[in-house]
């Protein structure tokens, strides 16, 4: 199994807190075990990054689309049980 850990790195000053739990109890509520888990980093600089298996598939010059970020994820790790 690879790994599928997700890392979400947020701006602490500006407030991206809860933006980034509310995507980690996203991703946990559909992968549930099938990814390693889903890590918070701290950071700043108005920084806001997602990364599956050490390779950035976000940041916050995109537009946010959850369903593609799942696809992303899917893919690492293969399909429901």
């Amino acid at each position: 199994m690879q790994d599928t850990t997700v890392e979400i790195q947020y701006c602490v000053p500006c407030g991206h807190l809860p933006r980034a739990l509310d995507i980690q109890k996203s991703l946990l509520e559909h992968f549930g075990r099938r990814i390693e888990g889903v890590k918070l980093k701290t950071g700043g600089d108005g920084i806001f990054t997602i990364k599956v298996a050490g390779e950035q598939v976000y940041d916050k010059s995109q537009e946010f689309d959850l369903q593609q970020l799942i696809e992303k994820i899917e893919a690492k790790a293969g399909a429901p049980a």
